[in-house]
């Protein structure tokens, strides 16, 4: 997955988006997602959602697609700039969500998720940032060659080593000839 969610949260009470960063006894360290971020502490009774876990209701009854999909529709369809006004009116979500996600379950999906949707791609997408599918494989393949690489020369130094232990040089076996003479 190219975007990673895990550790964005939501937190009941306080506007925004956070970053988790440590836990505590009495909750959770938070750092906000904004121009000038500034870490609190989350208490235990504040609901915490982290946008790893949260999803959107399709009309398929037994089907949710999870907010990283939807995150990376609207960023392959639109990038940075969203097709809202500066004051969208209700039909304008409802479109923008209907051309990201068209079997979205109108009765369970409110205006309020959808203005909290757009809110939130523009904040992730300007402090959590998406890297494109094929960069992300191609690194991982990158990594898993050099792995490779890396563990030849060590199994080359272990045979070597296992040789010269079992076979003695020239020279020691002449000086262990002497001394037993």
């Amino acid at each position: 997955m190219p975007i990673d969610l895990r550790q964005v949260a939501a937190i009941s009470g306080m506007n925004g988006l956070y970053r988790v960063v440590a836990p505590t006894r009495t909750g959770v360290i938070v750092e906000s997602l904004s121009d000038k971020p500034q870490r609190s502490i989350a208490q235990a009774r504040q609901r915490m959602s982290l946008l790893d876990e949260i999803s959107i209701y399709t009309t398929d009854e037994e089907t949710t697609v999870p907010l990283a999909d939807v995150f990376e529709r609207i960023n392959e369809k639109y990038g940075d700039k969203l097709p809202l006004s500066e004051k969208p009116d209700d039909s304008e979500y409802k479109a923008f969500l209907e051309s990201v996600l068209p079997d979205f379950d109108q009765e369970r999906v409110y205006l309020s998720d959808m203005k909290k949707l757009a809110n939130w791609y523009m904040i992730v997408r300007k402090h959590v940032g998406f890297t494109a599918p094929e960069k992300a494989e191609a690194k991982k393949e990158d990594a898993k060659k050099e792995e490779g690489k890396k563990a030849e020369p060590k199994k080359a130094k272990a045979e070597k080593a296992e040789k010269a232990e079992a076979k003695p040089a020239e020279g020691e076996a002449k000086k262990t000839k002497k001394k037993k003479e």
